[in-house]
């Protein structure tokens, strides 16, 4: 998987995947359902960008 397709899934998680997790009902972790994913977003935003930042070439100083 290159570093551009695992750019992508940021952006597919929040542009389309919102549109099947607009619900208000399962709560979870006393959050209703579409917070919960946006945060969950956020999150897995965070840590596909360290992945992206850690397998790109032009981060790499001495090797």
């Amino acid at each position: 998987m290159s570093v551009r397709t695992l750019a992508w899934i940021p952006i597919l998680c929040i542009f389309v995947g919102v549109v099947f997790a607009n619900r208000t009902y399962p709560i979870v972790l006393g959050m209703p359902f579409l917070f919960f994913y946006m945060v969950a977003c956020i999150i897995l935003t965070s840590l596909v960008m360290a992945i992206v930042y850690a397998l790109d070439p032009a981060n790499r100083k001495g090797e």
